[in-house]
């Protein structure tokens, strides 16, 4: 009943249902390849009566006063651009509204081109990208139901891509493993951006990017440009945004899932335009706990500070730290855990943190000169305690069974170079370098049938040394990509992406292509080929067999070739049909020197890795579907996206045999629906309703076979020759979500509430197939039943 209480927030705030003034809109228009501000820009409000507008200062600047309340569209022009509309300006009392607009020079006309309405939101920020790409902003995030403010979750409602687990923001992109996306931060790569992360996992319970930060970003699923290195999935390139330069702003933020936030953002110098950004994120203890008993504690911080307009150019100063703990103890879980096995105590920890520093000069009109140096640092102990006689046995004896300790640091430096040599060609290069400093320490002696126990007393004498890993390696990215626009509806990029990675040698030359041919006023046909490398996960990559020697230190990069054709249909009244086909043929990746089903194609969707030695790069794999997104963008105050994807997903490993891949769930299918009701004096607030049903192929599985695992002391044993021939039942889930937004007397605080019902109908979908030593049976687990969420935010 604990989440319950704050349904009887709203009545308390229903006095606040008054007439609120205006707020201010205002932000920059830049030219789109060269970042160059554009004076003298036209911004209009659409629906305005008497028309309410302005036009760009000398720095590009633009300011409108009291804007209505309620969701608002902009028309931006500027002579020899085409001009672009930005819809669903949210305009709230407590905040305002900072926009950062970038306009496409027109190659074919000089003259100012009449405004057709067309939006931009199935475009991505990053021009370069053609095909396999959205934007994402924070609005977004919290708009759906089921997101819990976690951005990765945010993206299984796009099509081609599905959760792994409930438990877990994982995510499958088109049949990959999690393990082949890439986030990066401000252009800085980090290997996971989530509380109880572990080292070569990119997913986890709880995410630590604070979505009250984040500008409207892009996800990419497939063929992307060629700056984008060192992944075979996909990527989150990520955005900090700046806080407001002109005013003192304050949100506070209580959610049952990711917890108490503080956040304060305001102007540091009103002359140059320096602001700086903070927040600080207490997770509610318990609240979070989805699929086990056990509490866990985190907290996180994040921050962007940014210099304005100096003679050096313009410097921003971001970070984001997080710190999470958890315990299981044997006494306190049952055998239904999705984590924890009841006759163990294990006690986890997990630090991560982001530190960067970036340098933006415009050398001129048509060129600029970003820079950035940065840190990230991924930190986990993990220590097990056996039990002897029953958790609950006060005589019960306990011995350290699991030692273990992984630090990552990483020291990246970047940078690269942009020109708009012509309206028509562009150029963009730069280089990229990342020294990971490796600290790894695991000692085990959980269930090792090697480990003798001379003495008989069900303790092993000894721990094997699972991992030692001490020193650094060095990974070494470079790229060049031109984009030509023969006419304002055809153009072409072209790219190189490489890379070398000092530890064994290994050099990989990436090419990257891709065509986009407006073939309509609304219609768009886009076509792109990449061929994308990635680093073999760090556990695989470093694991060193304590027995024989034998290590994986030579492994290549794991490699795919990408192909995309895309079909984008505008409709009148904001929708949308895009269909995307596309096939994927990986090749390189790691398998087994023995006939055996083992590949690393199917790592990365648990904490924990498996441990082979002797491992060859001459698998292969294959991924290929065919994706249709039906889209209604969010006007005249409702919004509908349906996402389908068929795909199959594909590999061969030593034993020469093709098989599914464990993350071949067949099919994905989505199902939003979103509508706003607006009331109150002046019909500026509103009342909301979300809901999402979502269902999904099962996952394909390996069985287990009991004799061996018992054999093993308890350790997992699969039937090799039958590796994921079964699959569990498919996946339903159905989330309803209802809120309020309330625009406070005075035009000065703005609050919203939402309750998030996830699974109502209390499903129980298959987490795993798990042997259980209590039972000493193989017995399924399930993921979470229905999870009532919650948020509450006011700003002022």
């Amino acid at each position: 009943m604990r989440f319950f209480f704050p349904l009887l927030f709203p009545a308390f705030l229903l006095p606040a249902l008054l007439h609120a003034q205006g707020q201010v809109v205002k932000g920059t228009v830049r030219d789109d390849a060269s970042q160059a501000t554009l004076p003298g820009a036209t911004i209009l409000l659409v629906g305005s009566d008497p028309p309410v507008g302005t036009t760009t200062d000398m720095d590009g600047r633009f300011r409108l006063e009291n804007v209505p309340l309620g969701r608002q569209e902009l028309q931006v022009s500027f002579i020899g651009y085409q001009p672009t509309v930005v819809p669903n300006v949210l305009v709230t009392a407590g905040k305002e509204v900072v926009l950062d607009i970038a306009l496409v020079a027109s190659v074919e006309s000089l003259k100012e081109v009449v405004i057709t309405g067309e939006r931009g939101k199935d475009r991505p920020a990053n021009e370069l990208a053609k095909v396999s790409a959205r934007t994402f902003s924070l609005e977004e995030v919290t708009r759906y139901s089921g997101g819990r403010n976690d951005v990765a979750r945010l993206a299984t409602n796009f099509a081609g891509v599905s959760a792994a687990n409930d438990a877990r923001n994982d995510i499958v992109v088109r049949g990959n493993s999690p393990t082949g996306l890439l986030w990066r931060i401000e252009g800085l790569p980090i290997g996971t951006t989530n509380h109880f992360g572990t080292l070569g996992t990119t997913g986890g319970p709880v995410s630590a990017l604070n979505t009250n930060l984040l500008r409207t970003s892009d996800f990419l699923s497939g063929a992307f440009p060629a700056e984008y290195g060192n992944a075979n999935a996909a990527v989150f390139d990520v955005k900090f945004r700046n806080g407001n330069a002109d005013k003192h702003e304050f949100t506070a933020q209580l959610a049952a899932f990711s917890g108490a936030e503080l956040l304060a953002e305001g102007p540091i110098s009103k002359k140059n335009q320096s602001s700086y950004l903070v927040s600080y994120r207490y997770g509610i203890a318990g609240a979070a706990a989805t699929g086990t008993s056990a509490t866990p504690y985190f907290q996180d911080i994040g921050f962007k500070i940014n210099s304005g307009k100096t003679k050096l150019g313009r410097f921003e100063l971001f970070g984001m730290g997080g710190r999470s703990n958890i315990d299981f103890l044997g006494a306190e879980i049952d055998s239904t855990d999705l984590f924890a096995d009841p006759t163990v105590d294990t006690y986890f920890t997990s630090d991560i943190g982001l530190l960067g520093l970036s340098h933006f000069l415009q050398l001129d009109d048509r060129s600029y000169l970003r820079t950035m140096v940065g840190t990230t640092f991924l930190g986990t102990t993990f220590r097990q305690d056996n039990i002897i006689g029953g958790a609950s046995d006060q005589d019960a004896v306990r011995y350290l069974a699991t030692d273990a300790r992984d630090q990552e640091q990483r020291y990246t430096v970047s940078t690269q170079y942009n020109r708009k040599i012509t309206p028509r060609l562009s150029l963009r290069a730069g280089l990229l370098n990342e020294v990971y400093d490796l600290d790894i320490d695991w000692q085990d002696r959980d269930r090792r049938a090697g480990i003798p126990d001379a003495n008989g007393d069900s303790i092993p004498d000894t721990f094997i040394q699972v991992r030692d890993v001490q020193g650094t390696i060095n990974l070494l990215q470079a790229h060049a990509q031109a984009e030509y626009k023969f006419t304002d509806m055809l153009s072409v990029t072209a790219g190189l992406q490489g890379q070398y990675l000092d530890l064994n040698d290994d050099v990989l030359l990436a090419p990257r292509a891709a065509l986009a041919w407006q073939v309509a006023p609304r219609q768009r046909l886009s076509l792109a080929y990449g061929l994308h490398g990635q680093l073999v996960p760090l556990p695989i990559l470093l694991y060193t067999d304590p027995y024989t020697g034998a290590n994986n230190q030579d492994l290549p990069f794991q490699k795919a070739h990408h192909v995309v054709l895309a079909y984008d249909h505008r409709f009148e009244g904001d929708w949308r049909v895009k269909a995307e086909v596309y096939h994927q043929w990986l090749f390189d990746v790691a398998i087994e020197d023995t006939t055996s089903s083992y590949s690393a194609i199917n790592e990365g969707a648990d904490f924990i890795f498996t441990e082979r030695a002797g491992l060859v790069g001459t698998g292969t794999g294959r991924n290929y579907g065919l994706e249709l997104t039906v889209e209604k963008f969010l006007s005249k105050g409702y919004y509908a996206l349906v996402t389908a994807s068929i795909f199959d997903s594909r590999y061969t490993g030593s034993d020469g045999v093709e098989r599914n891949t464990g993350f071949a769930n067949r099919y994905v299918l989505n199902t939003l629906f979103g509508k706003e009701w607006s009331i109150g004096k002046a019909k500026r607030n509103a009342l909301t309703f979300d809901t999402k049903f979502t269902t999904s192929g099962g996952r394909p599985y390996s069985p287990i076979d009991l004799d061996a695992t018992r054999a093993n002391l308890g350790r997992e044993v699969y039937v090799d020759d039958e590796a994921y021939s079964q699959r569990y039942e498919a996946y339903l889930r159905l989330d309803v979500k209802f809120g309020i937004r309330i625009n406070g007397k005075g035009g000065r605080v703005s609050h919203q509430f939402f309750v998030d019902l996830q699974n109502i109908t209390d499903r129980e979908n298959i987490f795993v197939e798990r042997y259980n030593p209590v039972t000493d049976q193989v017995s399924p687990v399930y993921q979470n039943g229905f999870f009532p969420d919650f948020m509450y935010r006011v700003q002022f």
